[in-house]
């Protein structure tokens, strides 16, 4: 056998190796399920039997040093309410607070108070014959106030600025980027009409508020 005879062989054997090799990568990468989280939350919020209810610490442990929310109050609408801390559901929705009774504040936002656009959400809709915490939101209209109490008993003040009805699934930037150097607060609820199937409502309902 040639020298040069050889050398093709073995080149033809790595490139049959490396093909090979390649192929079984392909399949294995085609069974592997990566996690898709979008970068703006949807909005999508959805009833829970209230048996399956677990509430969660108010203050996340990665936050115990942070000055982070508590406290919701509303005084027009009579909401005094504890403030959950979430992030997103695997689904890459924010997720809701576990009480019908709480709210939740989103932690991979910013905290209210801060530049940019906190976002609260509360639950809305009879529950085993129980209101919801923010079933009276729609009553809320410019000028309102309301205030965010902090771990460390700081009292940040919000004005309502305007309120918006989105559709569950549409483009919901708006509620968690702002880009013009002022603090806002933005509460979430549900909206629309109630689809017994999906256990879901058709809109929701966002307060948009400017810090006073």
């Amino acid at each position: 056998m040639s020298l040069k005879r050889f050398f093709l062989i073995v080149v033809l054997v790595m490139i049959t190796f490396l093909l090979v090799e390649t192929f079984f990568w392909i399949l294995f990468l085609h069974d592997q399920k990566a996690p898709i989280i979008s970068a703006t939350p949807s909005i999508a919020l959805a009833q829970v039997n209230i048996s399956e209810i677990r509430l969660n610490s108010v203050v996340d442990p990665k936050l115990e040093n942070a000055s982070v929310p508590i406290r919701l109050k509303i005084p027009k609408i009579k909401v005094d309410a504890v403030i959950e801390s979430v992030s997103l559901t695997p689904n890459g929705a924010m997720d809701v607070p576990k009480g019908f009774g709480n709210v939740a504040w989103y932690n991979l936002g910013v905290l209210p108070g801060e530049i940019g656009s906190a976002v609260i959400t509360g639950h809305f809709g009879p529950v085993n014959g129980k209101a919801s915490i923010f079933d009276n939101l729609y009553k809320l209209s410019a000028g309102d106030k309301l205030n965010i109490e902090d771990n460390k008993g700081a009292i940040i003040s919000f004005v309502v600025r305007e309120s918006r009805s989105f559709k569950s699934d549409g483009d919901t930037s708006s509620v968690f980027d702002s880009n013009d150097g002022v603090s806002h607060l933005n509460l979430i609820t549900c909206d629309g009409i109630w689809n017994k199937f999906s256990k879901s409502y058709s809109r929701r309902l966002v307060v948009f508020a400017d810090k006073e």
